[in-house]
């Protein structure tokens, strides 16, 4: 890129305009869910008696009746042809952290040389994707190319553009997931059995448990031809490169701060199409660091709000480009200010209306609170390397524990009240909690926790699993991944808990002790036992870290060896147990993420290499030459003491660009070797980590002395536009 072209770039994106949005004359709620198939064209497109049967498919998990998805593909055909569609195709989350498509046309022979519109239940139901060619960890060879997709009837077929888009789970032929949703779809199975037969212990007439998510979603937005003219950000959605602004977020002026015109604009766009699509934004604000933004929903059902996040993502990228934007989702796009995450607020709810995680206001209801309180961290701290396996990658391993980011250790903060009620039950003997009233019964003793109100606790940032007073917020997720990873996790574990806690009860009760007192019991165990998870203190400090091994907490830091949480046998014994997914699936997605973190670091690393050679290199030594050659001008016009003393600035500038440039060189090469030397080991586990323990250090080396350049080489001849550029949307 040319000196005056980069000015030139980052001149016409700071006069750019907001962009006009065409805002519907309806209020939200009117055009709410206007391409979505939702129950309302449901009734209005379905015969009644199939409305029905699909009903009691989505509310009760009543099998899909094969013979009704004729009557539905039609249904759905006339709604779609009646907005304009013309094709339709299975989207599914295959193992890339994305979604996949591809389109078909409502089109067949009509047996007479022409053609008609048809879409059949067939159709509907179950296609054919190419299994071989996603991500599936061995599971599929080249030659063994057939896969399945089959229709989620649970979350909603909707339109995008001239497309009818059906939300499916993607196997493979010999019957293993090969996608994010037929596992999330095991494990919301699996704690909706597992919280309803514990729900009756306090609410005999529960039949259901549903799992509630509302994920906040951070980002950043960068103006598209600053984007395109720095390779980095386009090959690897980061900057791998860049000397810090002077200004950057220091002054804690850009979060809740005005929103930038062209951005308002942006998010109106954004929320308008969201809502047509019936994902129901709520909120949107400045975040803390420059150009960083967040939108949140209000919470769904859990398998509905991944598939929306995921829906929005792409959402969000398309739109951006419409205001001429992009959309980084990358967890750290730039160095030494906020990374982006996706905090995801996860709760349970019993279909009589209660709170599973909120308190009450009778002291049975809070026993039943603290009881799923309780239990949610015997999951969390049973299987707390493998919640830290599950949010963990290449890309959000850069923004764990760094500027305000939870550190890479799974704790959880209660707050103080809680932490004192929790405390209360642990030391209390059994007498203290009970009073005893003749023919009334057993009346429990608790502390008044219906005061332990949503904001009666506390919030602290370096907690990665906090309570938040009715839920719990799970912040270590990073921006760009897949929710379902850490929900498949974190609600398997939960599972596992209450399933051993209801066990543990039982077993007391046919003993002839009061089903109170084996509450009480168990509960008591259980507190002492997942005591080390909690933790309200500062997640940042080398204390808490040194004190977490003590508490036998999982401190890896390499996301290699992190993976491996995913088959040690109390995981495997859980997947497997609570029927989520068996040994080979398992195994093969952490051949997946251990290829896909390969392949993460290899790019970057490539990216670096030919930045380094082709661009920096190149501008530090041809402002070098000016320096000499003007050295070498003052030496021909001065007398030599004073020409050395005029000149000796340029000649230590000379010097150290000559001692940077020769260091880069350097480490280029010894950053290809050691790609070389980890591309031939044969196993991906033990190459994963080769990337990690010797490719990675080598960038970070390079980046020291390419940042130092930036700061000396005269600003007109550095080709990559900078922080100070990218980061200030105007």
């Amino acid at each position: 890129m040319s000196t005056n072209l980069r000015f030139q770039v980052v001149e016409e994106a700071f006069k750019k305009k907001a962009i006009e949005v065409n805002v519907p004359n309806e209020r939200p709620s009117e055009y709410f869910g206007k391409y979505v198939f939702n129950r309302e064209k449901m009734y209005k497109y379905l015969p009644v008696d199939v409305y029905a049967k699909l009903v009691d498919v989505i509310d009760n998990g009543a099998r899909l009746d094969r013979s009704i998805a004729d009557a539905v593909a039609a249904g759905m055909k006339k709604w779609a042809m009646e907005n304009g569609v013309t094709h339709y195709t299975h989207w599914f989350q295959p193992l890339t952290e994305g979604t996949a498509e591809k389109h078909d046309a409502f089109v067949e022979h009509d047996g007479k040389g022409g053609m008609v519109e048809k879409f059949s239940g067939k159709l509907l139901v179950q296609q054919e994707p190419d299994a071989s060619s996603f991500p599936n960890g061995g599971i599929r060879n080249t030659f063994e190319a057939r896969g399945y997709s089959a229709w989620d009837p649970t979350s909603p077929v909707f339109i995008m553009d001239d497309t009818l888009c059906i939300p499916t789970i993607f196997i493979s032929y010999t019957g293993e997931a090969l996608d994010y949703k037929a596992p999330l779809l095991r494990a919301l199975r699996a704690i909706d059995a597992a919280a309803t037969d514990v729900c009756h212990l306090f609410y005999p007439e529960v039949k259901k448990v549903q799992t509630n998510l509302g994920w906040e979603q951070e980002y950043f937005l960068v103006d598209e031809s600053l984007y395109s003219a720095r390779p980095d950000l386009v090959l690897t959605g980061r900057t791998l490169m860049g000397h810090e602004s002077a200004k950057n977020q220091q002054m804690d002026d850009h979060y809740f701060g005005t929103i930038p015109d062209r951005v308002q604009a942006f998010m109106k766009d954004l929320e308008i199409q969201a809502l047509e699509l019936a994902i129901p934004c709520k909120t949107r604000h400045n975040e803390v660091a420059p150009n960083q933004f967040e939108l949140a929903p209000i919470y769904e059902e859990c398998n509905l709000a991944v598939d929306h996040n995921m829906l929005l993502m792409s959402l969000m990228k398309k739109i951006a480009r419409k205001h001429g934007f992009r959309v980084l989702l990358h967890e750290k796009p730039f160095d030494g200010v906020n990374g982006s995450g996706k905090h995801n607020n996860w709760s349970l709810s019993a279909d009589n209306g209660k709170l599973l995680h909120s308190p009450g206001k009778t002291p049975e209801e809070n026993l039943r609170f603290v009881t799923f309180i309780v239990e949610t961290l015997m999951g969390v701290y049973k299987h707390n390397g493998l919640l830290k396996a599950s949010i963990m990658s290449a890309t959000n391993a850069h923004r764990l524990g760094a500027n305000e980011a939870p550190p890479a250790i799974i704790s959880s903060f209660l707050g103080k009240q809680l932490t004192d009620v929790l405390n209360h039950i642990e030391k209390s003997d059994k007498d203290e909690l009970f009073n005893l009233k003749g023919k009334q019964g057993m009346e429990l003793d608790l502390p008044q926790i219906p005061q332990l109100i949503i904001d009666n606790t506390d919030r602290n940032r370096t907690s990665p699993f906090a309570f938040t007073g009715n839920r719990f917020e799970f912040r270590a997720i990073g921006s760009e991944a897949n929710c379902a990873s850490a929900m498949i996790a974190l609600n398997t574990a939960v599972a596992e808990s209450l399933n051993d806690f209801k066990k543990r009860v039982d077993t007391l009760i046919l003993r002839g002790e009061p089903k109170i007192s084996a509450i009480i019991d168990v509960l008591r165990d259980d507190i002492k036992t997942c005591k080390p998870i909690r933790f309200d203190g500062n997640g940042y400090s080398e204390e808490w870290v040194k004190e977490a091994k003590k508490r036998g907490l999982d401190t890896e830091r390499s996301c290699p060896v992190i993976f491996e949480r995913y088959l040690d046998a109390e995981s495997i014994k859980m997947f497997e147990d609570m029927n989520v997914m068996n040994k080979k699936e398992l195994e093969a997605r952490n051949e997946v993420k251990w290829e896909t973190y390969v392949k993460t670091v290899q790019i970057e690393a490539r990216v670096m290499g030919d930045l380094s050679m082709n661009h920096i290199i190149p501008v530090a030594t041809h402002y070098q030459s000016q320096l000499a050659k003007n050295v070498a001008c003052l030496r021909n016009i001065f007398d030599a003491d004073k020409a050395k003393r005029l000149s000796a600035r340029n000649m230590n500038i000379i010097e150290e660009i000559a001692e940077r440039a020769e260091k880069i060189e350097k480490f280029v090469e010894e950053l290809v070797n050691a790609r070389k030397v980890a591309n031939k080991i044969d196993d991906i586990h033990n190459r994963a980590i080769a990337y990690h323990d010797n490719v990675e250090p080598k960038m970070e080396l390079i980046r020291h002395e390419i940042d130092c350049l930036e700061m000396i080489v005269e600003d007109e001849l550095w080709t990559l536009p900078k922080y100070r550029e990218l980061l200030f949307i105007r």
